[in-house]
This record gives C-alpha cells, structure tokens and sequence, in this order.
C-alpha cells in the first residue's frame, strides 16, 4: 500500500522529470545540418553561384525587380504607413516585435482603417515579441475586421516548442510592395538614430516578381497558425518586371529548411573574393563559421563588420559575441562598435554585387530555432549603395583591435567565457 509520504515522491519525481523534459526540448537548438566547411569552388560573380543559391534556398532568383533601403525609423515607418494606407485588397503583416507607444498606435490605426474599408488585413505577431502591446490595440484591430493572431501561444499541448519563435519582419501590401529588414514596431525604432533612446536600423522597400516569394514567406506561418490558405489573385496578382535588380525572398524554420540561413551565409563566405562588409545586431559565431571567415581572409578577402558598442540592447550576446573574436582579429578581420545607439542593423554585403538583408541575426537561434525570412538582392550597383551606408556607420565607430581584446580586464575575459557557455542559445 502507498503511504502519503510514497505518493508526495512519485507526484515529485513526475514534476520534475515533466519540467526536466520541457526544458531540454526548449534549449535544444534543433540539429545542426552543416558540420563541414563549405568548399570554396566559385565566386560571387560565376554564374554558378546564382544557381546553388537558388537551388538550395529554394525559390529561384528572379530578375525585375526595385529594391530600396530605408534608413532609421525616420525613412522606415512613414514607407510602410503609406503602403498601408494606400492599400486596395490585401495586408500581409508578419512581426517580431510590436509594443505599444506612438509607433505601435499608428500601425493599428492605420491597419484598422484599411480593414474598415474593406481591405482584407492579415497581421501575425510573435507571442513573446508582441508581450507588451496593449491588449486594446488588438481588441481595436479586430473590431475593425482585422485578422489578427498571436504565433506560438502558451498552451499546454505546445510547451515543448515555446522556445520557437517567428522572427520574421514581413509586410506585403496588395501582392505588388514588400518591406522587409530589422526594425521592430516599437518607439525606439523611432527617429534617426539620434540619442540612446533611438536606435540605428535599416528595412528594404522592394516592388517586383520576388515580392510574391514574401508573400509565399509571409503564407508559410499565416497557414501553420490559422489553417486559412491565402490564395488568388488578390495575394498573388501578376507582376511585371520593374527594375534591375535580381531578387530572392526565401525562409528558415525548425519545422523545415532550419539549415538554409546557415547555408547561406556560409556559401556567401565561401564565394567571396573581395570583401565582405557586415552589419549585425546580434554576432554569435560558432566554430565553422569562424573558420570560414579565416579562410576568407587568408585568401586575401577584407572583412569588416560593425556590431553593437556600449548601447547593446542584450549585454550577455555581446559578451559571447567578443569571446569569438579572438581567431578572426589574429586573421585579420576589422570589427568596429558602433558608439552612439544600440547598432540593429542585419545586412551582409559581399563583393560589391551580394546584398543580403532581413530578420536573421548571426548566431545559432536565428539559424536553428526561429523562424526567419531574408530578401537576397545580387545587383553591383545597389551592393555600392549599401556599402556607402556602411562607411557611414563606420564613421560613428570604434574599432577595437586585437590588443584591445587581448588586453581586456580578466572580469571581462571571465564574463564573456561565462557567456560563451550560452551561446548556443544567444
């Protein structure tokens, strides 16, 4: 017969062991596909290089298309807030981040405004991204007929995937514009990177045939929440080419292709020949891809990337950020700091002809366990436009040099191993 006492074990070990289970569900990162170095076979310029891209990311790069980036909050919001009110059938809005305050406030009066006219407004927010909206910007959302769902709720069926986020940053309006990049729906996105309070990001505006690879994107998580197939013309209308530019939309999740934004980095990497320029909110680099940028600049590649300074928004991925660089400053990689405002910015630009922009940070949750989506633009003239934003952005960093990092104090050293220990998770 059980006493009490037996039954208060078994309840205990049962708890425990469930808690146990939850949290090594949450904490794994998924299986890492790429384990070897990617060989270096061809350039950014072969044309063989367009077509291992397109192969296996998935959609195929399309030509005719215009893309335009937008810089700070400034440029940002006033962009998508005028394609959203200019909107004639259809919203497709996919977040991260949307919290309340006057940026916040603008979006829902703008959707709900649309919406009330008759346009079919979808709007898909990350359950923890979207933790501090007002419950009434949703409540006015969807009296105004928007449809608007919450991805990844708590449920107790669910629990095991509760570290798998959408980290997507989508808006596609009438099938025709698309906007996609870094910023958030928030207030310090706001303004133009003027003071701590305001940070620095870059989003891209593009019109043309890749803008239904978004919305494809945007359908991938819309169709997993909501069971609704978004189809016909009004989401997929016929679109004529617009511009120069050769354009490729593509996506990553846990659930299928959680390998791809690795794989696309590490092909760029591989395929460099000249430079590589990197702006990156969030660089959390693990050994393989440590490797590959020594190998880059061993074939005589210049690396330079800026990462957030002093205004870093997550102390804890900054510290496991530095405990990498030790390999790539001894190699010769140039890292700069950005000083004035948390630094969000996520584009990689690869001689002067490979642009990559989009949601994905470079670190091992946005390769394994978001969801991500990244617009690829292969075009030299609009590469040397980005370029010219990132000279900019150096003029307002600092670089810190090998004996910086191999003369920080041991509290720093002992932080960012402390740290590294995370990283996986970062």
């Amino acid at each position: 017969m059980l006493t009490r006492k037996r039954i208060l074990i078994i309840i205990a070990t049962v708890l425990i062991t469930g808690v146990a289970v939850l949290l090594v569900l949450n904490l794994s990162v998924g299986e890492n596909k790429v384990t070897r170095r990617i060989a270096n076979l061809y350039a950014i310029d072969d044309p063989q290089f367009l077509l291992t891209m397109g192969v296996l990311l998935g959609p195929a790069i399309k030509g005719g298309n215009q893309a335009k980036a937008l810089v700070n909050g400034d440029e940002i919001f006033p962009a998508m807030l005028t394609a959203i009110q200019q909107a004639k059938r259809t919203i497709a809005f996919e977040t991260y981040i949307y919290w309340s305050g006057e940026i916040g406030q603008q979006f829902e009066a703008a959707l709900s405004e649309r919406a009330r006219a008759g346009v079919k407004v979808h709007v898909l927010l990350d359950w923890v991204g979207s933790g501090k909206i007002k419950e009434s910007y949703l409540q006015d959302m969807k009296e105004a007929g928007v449809q608007v769902y919450r991805y990844n709720p708590v449920r107790w069926y669910s629990l095991g995937k509760l570290n798998n986020r959408t980290h997507r940053k989508l808006l596609v309006v009438d099938g025709k514009i698309g906007f996609t990049g870094g910023v958030g729906i928030a207030d310090p996105w706001n303004g133009h990177a003027q003071d701590p309070e305001h940070w620095r990001d870059t989003h891209f505006r593009i019109e043309g045939p890749a803008v239904a690879q978004m919305q494809a994107a945007f359908f991938d998580n819309w169709v997993k929440v909501t069971g609704d197939v978004l189809h016909g013309s009004d989401y997929y209308p016929p679109i004529a080419s617009i511009g120069p530019h050769w354009a490729q939309v593509f996506t990553s999740s846990p659930g299928g292709g959680s390998e791809s934004m690795q794989l696309m980095y590490l092909l760029s990497i591989a395929a460099a020949r000249k430079s590589m320029e990197f702006s990156m909110a969030y660089f959390v680099p693990d050994k393989l891809a440590v490797q590959a940028f020594v190998d880059a600049l061993k074939r005589g590649v210049k690396v330079k990337m800026i990462v957030p300074g002093k205004y870093a928004d997550q102390e804890l991925v900054r510290n496991a950020s530095r405990a990498a660089w030790g390999d790539l400053l001894r190699a010769g990689a140039e890292i700069y700091e950005y000083e004035p405002t948390m630094y969000h910015c996520k584009v990689m630009i690869v001689d002067n002809l490979w642009t990559s922009v989009g949601s994905t940070n470079f670190d091992s949750r946005s390769f394994s366990v978001n969801d991500e989506a990244n617009l690829n633009i292969y075009d030299a003239e609009f590469a040397a436009a980005q370029v010219k934003i990132f000279e900019d952005d150096l003029k307002h960093s600092r670089r810190f040099t090998l004996s910086d990092w191999e003369n920080r104090p041991w509290r720093q050293k002992a932080a960012e191993q402390l740290s590294g220990l995370l990283s996986s998770q970062l």
